[in-house]
């Protein structure tokens, strides 16, 4: 008898992974990981010549094969070749993983509806257009997993990153909801990631129309732990997965204390995130791909701000729990 809530999940070594947002970041790191436990990948991302340098990295570290298919995934259609190719090639589809995603910095009133538009179409539209091609298979199988990238942003927002916050809330329900639909498939789970800041090139090449240089909330943590997670989680499916504890501990402060994480939170974005360098505002990588900041890391990581970034999260938590403990006592 099978315990319930208890999904059964996929060896990687010889698994059909599917892999969208492949050329940078956490899904090239991703790919990696699967390649060296011997996955067979097929790669998605818009820039073929950033896809096939990826590949290459997957091949020698020790891939099965690796096939890669530029398309946008803001395209319903392209999902559906995606799916007909690795079907040809391979027969089935074992873990199909969403992370394609696009960034921008802005005020809503700065933010150009295109940019707004666009990040809605890429990360939140293109991960239900996957989600949508690839679980009739996952039916027929009988077995898959499916995984999809949201972020701490889909259960906390920031200033500047609106249209990315909305998108990465959508996820979250959007999974939810397709997890509800498969509950009579034991065998076919949907899991749900969410990173906190990781160290990728995203940042760098977001959409910016705040005029200033902006870098990651810190701490930053790497994004090889996001690719563990989620190589992880093929093997043992689980429906929700935080990454980065000294961001999540914000998230609870939220939770806890929504007003005070309101008011507190315009004020941390512009002292750590908001630069005092002043920029040309421009739309990034969000209209079109630019493989030159192609890569695992953006290289946003140093010690000294993880330092200074894990004391202001304990002072914050201490300054929290007195204001918490002082309320209470008021109303007693």
């Amino acid at each position: 008898m099978r315990i319930l809530g208890h999904r059964r999940g996929i060896d990687p070594d010889g698994a059909v992974v599917v892999i969208t947002g492949a050329s940078s970041g956490i899904g090239r790191a991703t790919a990696r990981l699967f390649a060296a436990e011997h996955a067979r990948l097929c790669l998605a991302a818009r820039s073929a010549d950033a896809l096939e340098g990826a590949a290459a990295e997957c091949r020698e570290a020790g891939a099965a094969s690796v096939t890669t298919f530029p398309f946008d995934v803001s395209d319903a259609d392209g999902h559906g070749r995606l799916v007909e190719r690795a079907l040809a090639e391979h027969g089935r589809i074992d873990v199909w993983v969403n992370d394609a995603a696009v960034m921008s910095y802005g005020t809503v009133e700065q933010t150009p509806v295109e940019i707004q538009r666009r990040i809605i179409e890429v990360n939140l539209l293109g991960m239900m257009w996957g989600t949508r091609a690839v679980v009739p298979v996952f039916r027929r199988q009988r077995r898959g997993v499916l995984i999809n990238v949201s972020s701490l942003y889909g259960k906390m927002a920031t200033p500047y990153v609106s249209g990315y916050a909305a998108s990465k809330f959508g996820i979250l329900g959007f999974s939810q909801a397709v997890r509800q639909e498969l509950h009579d498939l034991p065998d076919v789970s949907v899991c749900t990631v969410l990173p906190g800041s990781m160290d990728t090139p995203i940042f760098g090449h977001a959409a910016n129309y705040l005029g200033r240089r902006v870098k990651p909330v810190p701490p930053v943590s790497s994004p090889w732990r996001v690719a563990r997670v989620i190589v992880r989680l093929a093997r043992r499916p689980r429906s929700h997965t935080d990454v980065g504890q000294l961001q999540h501990l914000a998230s609870l402060g939220h939770a806890l204390m929504p007003g005070t994480y309101g008011d507190l939170a315009p004020t941390v974005m512009r002292f750590v995130a908001v630069g005092d360098e002043r920029i040309e505002p421009g739309p990034g990588n969000v209209l079109r791909p630019d493989p030159t900041t192609d890569g695992v890391s953006g290289h946003w990581r140093n010690r000294p701000a993880r330092i200074a970034a894990t004391a202001a999260v304990a002072v914050g938590i201490v300054g929290a729990g007195r204001l918490l403990r002082g309320r209470k006592a008021a109303l007693t």
